[in-house]
């Protein structure tokens, strides 16, 4: 095996062999997982495994990766919200909500109660309640996208829960942080945090759309090439920082300015001329979220890893059902395609780890515990949700004549 390993500088030359490695990886595993029936996210996360520091050493973890990751996921959002539509959205405001309130409660409750249940103390069944329930919107929104179920109401639900749950995760993190800093809970700042989050979202969609219209309006006049392009992509960019200024992630304000766009006479013009920055920026950060794996961790040949795959297990099986269950809430839509598209985690419940991981809450066993929640749920989501879509819908059962 030859391994390729870029300084720790990473010099120009190293970083254009691991991005032209990252490209290459993920178009051939998204290719060859399309060819096998399943979604070409899943060849991308399976190619930053394979290609990652844990392997072959091709993708090094560096800074550098992971801003670019970042950018990805933020284009890739901000194009989710150019093919949403802004009144459908708010017709399916309060199931989401329902759905996004379960799917945050359930997985806390269990992991905490399971945590318990295994004598641990102290901080460590909260942080590892908390790492459950966050819910990875971007895997989700990708595989929508590419199953070409954007227009449904089940992923309506589902991308307006995930928002939800951004704001419900901003908390649960002040929170946990709070509680790893001074030991003890306030909630002042919480609330805060809170209104700022719900504030936010409430301006940028109410208030930003005469702001898109007016940004169109201006980019009318503009002579230049690229000026949409450029328009469009600065308000994501602006509204992402604005969303973290406020306690709440990116790419909830990337998503936003899309919404924002798509009601705007230019919306189709700027759905092509995002498309190839999306197709370039988005598989890096797929194929980082497989990089960041160490499989050494996990194995289960290696009798030291034994306690951390069992408690990875049982943080698996409630991960999995508490979201499950949230689609039991999503009111007359396929309720399993709902609870299955909010399963996977990323880089939010690697977040909560880290900070219980900081603050002695976590040792090196129930970090990559965590670790490997985050992969079982990641890799299981895209073929799962391809399943559910495609079960046939049962029909509605028959009202019995004793009830009518």
């Amino acid at each position: 095996m030859i391994a390729f390993a870029p300084p720790a500088d990473l010099p120009v030359v190293s970083f254009l062999v691991a991005l032209a490695a990252i490209l290459v990886g993920a178009r051939l595993g998204g290719e060859i997982a399309t060819r096998l029936g399943q979604p070409a996210v899943l060849g991308e996360i399976v190619a930053g495994l394979v290609l990652g520091p844990h392997a072959l050493g091709w993708v090094p973890d560096h800074p550098v990766i992971h801003l670019l990751a970042q950018v990805g996921v933020v284009l890739l959002l901000f194009e989710i919200g150019l093919a949403a539509d802004f009144a459908a959205l708010l017709r399916v405001g309060v199931a989401a909500i329902r759905v996004a309130v379960v799917g945050v409660v359930l997985p806390l409750v269990g992991g905490f109660l399971f945590a318990q249940a295994l004598h641990l103390r102290d901080l460590t069944p909260i942080v590892l309640g908390a790492t459950l329930t966050a819910t990875s919107v971007g895997i989700t929104a990708r595989v929508l996208a590419d199953l070409g179920k954007l227009d449904t109401a089940e992923a309506r639900i589902i991308l307006g829960a995930a928002v939800v749950d951004d704001v419900l995760g901003v908390v649960i993190l002040s929170l946990v942080q709070r509680l790893a800093d001074t030991g003890r809970l306030s909630w002042s700042p919480v609330f805060v945090t809170l209104l700022s989050a719900v504030g936010f979202l409430a301006a940028a969609l109410l208030l930003g759309r005469v702001a898109a219209r007016t940004l169109v309006e201006l980019v009318d006049r503009a002579r230049t090439r690229g000026a949409l392009l450029t328009a469009a992509v600065s308000l994501a960019l602006i509204l992402g920082v604005l969303a973290a200024g406020t306690g709440s992630a990116p790419l909830i304000g990337a998503m936003a300015a899309g919404v924002l766009l798509a009601s705007t006479h230019r919306r189709e013009e700027i759905e092509r001329d995002i498309r190839p920055l999306v197709d370039f920026f988005a598989p890096i950060f797929f194929v980082s979220v497989g990089a960041a794996v160490d499989l050494e961790l996990l194995s289960p040949l290696r009798a030291e890893n034994l306690p951390t795959l069992f408690l990875a297990t049982g943080l698996i099986v409630v991960a999995l059902g508490g979201k499950i269950a949230s689609g039991l809430v999503a009111g007359p839509v396929r309720k399993l395609v709902v609870g299955v598209g909010m399963i996977p985690r990323g880089e939010v419940g690697l977040l909560f780890a880290a900070i219980g991981r900081t603050a002695g809450a976590l040792d090196p066993a129930m970090y990559g515990a965590v670790v490997a929640v985050v992969l079982a749920t990641t890799l299981l989501a895209p073929p799962l949700l391809q399943w559910s879509f495609a079960r046939p819908l049962q029909p509605p059962r028959k009202r019995s004549a004793s009830k009518e």
